[in-house]
């Protein structure tokens, strides 16, 4: 059994189908850090609402408040 040797046409070639995969396996990729869940956007909406009518207060706040 006799092996060919690649020729750097070859391996070109190859390099182009696997850059040609690669995008179009980027161009379909799904950021999951971009998804929300019902629940993150019902929290979401919440944050936004308490933000609006002022009912949020700052960490430091928070830590006076604790005693920390």
């Amino acid at each position: 059994m006799t092996q060919k040797q690649a020729t750097l046409d070859d391996i070109y070639r190859e390099i182009e189908f696997i850059k040609e995969r690669v995008l179009e396996i980027e161009e379909h990729m799904v950021d999951m850090d971009s998804i929300m869940t019902q629940d993150d956007y019902a929290a979401l909406l919440k944050y936004r609402a308490e933000k609006v009518n002022k009912k949020l207060i700052s960490h430091e706040e928070l830590k006076k408040e604790l005693g920390l």
